[in-house]
């Protein structure tokens, strides 16, 4: 059983209604990473209604949050916004300064100038939830009855934090952050309370007082998250490792949900995301891949496919290269299996059977629209790739598959092939795939042959000119032509990728000329032999 469907069967246990939330502070830029929380939250509501269950999936802006620092990609004139809450800040213009017109004349702040742009990405991936923002909830009253509740259970809320995560508070602190008269939420000191109203004093020694009921602050974010489990009623919800480590935010949320008179939600952890050789995804330090970046060179199925066919306590090494290659082919061949004729074979053993639901899951839950059939190109991205970097054109890729007005390419296909030219274009094309045949001889390395490889180019260039053009015949003379002087085939592949590609290695050779003019090749070849000589 696919983990989807392993929560939402626990779920069928707790009622027929359930609400699956998930929920991101729009700091900076969103990535790949924060597609795991929203899409593990999205499978589960998915799997969820396929179990027959009345589901509503949520997706929480913490646009209440505070503007922590200046973070690489703000100009320093942030740092007068810095504890303010990113709702009610300027949104940010092209060189990172605050955009004061936009603010003024639209309300155009900074938590939706980096949240539109995902929710936008979240469309083409299959995914609509229902916004709820923080800020709003605050000032219309959603907040108030679980402010007061914590207010007045200040000592209590004091004690399951500091039991459960084993750190000890401040003499100061209280269940209630208030805004200044700034808009501040830093270096406010709490000096009383007395419903609705908490009283303070700023960091200037200014004296204040913060209405509960209207939103003029906060809970911290230990109260903030039970709370909104709370009022909105969520029973499951997906989030990242920090928050469920032992003593973490998770369990100190279970308790102080009881006081708001909730049980807290079905928990789901899940691991990062990271990028190959950089480690974790961050907004604020730059180091990422946006969703829109990655969906420019692959098809949303495959973004999918890379959060489903994971378990979420698995974590994963992201690149926009090798391993979004062997990404998208395990998903095309996946698509052309019939699973389900797999898995009725009554010989399978147990964990096989299991290996069989989890990736027919994982199909399942990788097509865009819920129920629809998830479609596979028929075509290989390594091969697309090839054809893509061999053929000038569309057409040509067309003629070389097969494929004409009679047989024309599937939508699938050609969106595909598009999105590969873009790949290929970008930085994150693998350079181990990348084909750039050359069209004079690499004097400097032909030079440095030995004799045997020169009696392997000429053996080579004689066998490649007389053959017939397809790919067994071609990857048989390369070998042959080793052969020949009872040299090992390495010798033969060697002296090509420096003849045709001016390198000392590189891809699959085979299918790559066969996709050529062979007239052209032989020729590059003997104008290779011409300079070795």
């Amino acid at each position: 059983m696919h983990w989807a469907d392993v929560i939402a069967l626990n779920l069928s246990h707790r009622g027929t209604k359930h609400i699956v939330s998930t929920g991101i502070t729009p700091s900076g830029e969103f990535h790949i990473g924060h597609l795991r929380e929203i899409l593990t939250g999205e499978m589960i509501s998915r799997a969820a209604k396929d179990a027959g269950l009345d589901v509503d999936f949520i997706f929480i802006v913490d646009d209440a949050d505070p503007l922590r620092r200046v973070y690489p990609f703000l100009d320093e004139e942030y740092s007068k916004y810095i504890g303010h809450q990113i709702g009610n800040i300027p949104a940010p213009n092209a060189e990172g300064k605050p955009d004061y017109e936009q603010f003024n004349e639209n309300g155009w702040n900074y938590a939706d100038h980096f949240l539109n742009p995902f929710l936008e990405a979240l469309k083409t991936i299959g995914v609509r939830p229902r916004i709820v923002k923080n800020l709003s909830s605050y000032r219309t009253g959603m907040f108030a009855e679980c402010s007061k509740i914590a207010c007045d259970n200040a000592d209590k809320i004091r004690e399951i934090i500091e039991r459960v995560s084993g750190r000890e508070l401040s003499d100061s602190w209280f269940p209630w952050s208030p805004l200044d008269s700034s808009g501040s939420l830093e270096g406010v000191t709490v000096t009383g309370y007395d419903f609705p109203l908490v009283h303070f004093i700023d960091s200037k020694g200014n004296k204040g007082s913060s209405d509960i009921t209207k939103g003029e602050g906060k809970l911290p974010w230990r109260i903030d998250w039970p709370a909104k489990w709370a009022w909105i009623g969520v029973t499951c919800e997906a989030f990242g490792k920090d928050h469920g480590a032992s003593g973490g935010s998770y369990d100190t949320g279970k308790e102080i949900c009881q006081l708001f008179g909730y049980d807290a939600p079905q928990p789901l952890v899940y691991e990062w995301i990271s990028l190959k050789g950089k480690g974790a995804m961050s907004s604020s330090s730059g180091n990422t891949i946006g969703p829109m970046e990655a969906l420019e060179l692959v098809p949303p199925e495959i973004l999918r496919f890379l959060i489903a066919e994971s378990k979420p306590s698995k974590a994963i090494e992201f690149d926009a290269g090798m391993s979004l290659v062997n990404l998208a082919d395990e998903y095309e061949r996946s698509c052309a299996r019939n699973l389900t004729l797999e898995l009725s074979d009554e010989s399978l053993s147990r964990r096989r059977k299991v290996q069989l639901e989890d990736l027919m899951g994982a199909v399942r839950l990788s097509s865009i629209e819920r129920n629809s059939k998830s479609d596979s190109s028929n075509v290989s991205f390594r091969h697309l790739a090839l054809l893509a970097q061999t053929k000038s054109n569309d057409q040509l890729v067309w003629d070389s598959l097969g494929l004409n007005s009679s047989n024309p390419p599937s939508s699938i296909l050609i969106d595909r092939l598009e999105k590969m030219r873009t790949w290929i274009e970008s930085p994150h094309f693998p350079e181990e795939m990348r084909i750039k045949i050359i069209n004079e001889a690499p004097v400097e390395m032909l030079q440095n042959f030995s004799d045997d490889e020169k009696l392997v180019l000429a053996k080579l260039t004689e066998m490649l000119e007389n053959c017939s053009w397809d790919l067994d015949t071609i990857a048989s003379c390369i070998v042959d032509s080793a052969k020949s002087i009872e040299k090992s085939p390495r010798v033969a592949y060697g002296v090509s990728y420096i003849c045709l590609m001016g390198a000392k290695k590189g891809p699959r050779l085979a299918p790559i000329l066969v996709e050529l003019n062979q007239r052209e090749i032989v020729n590059q070849f003997r104008l290779c032999l011409e300079n070795v000589n």
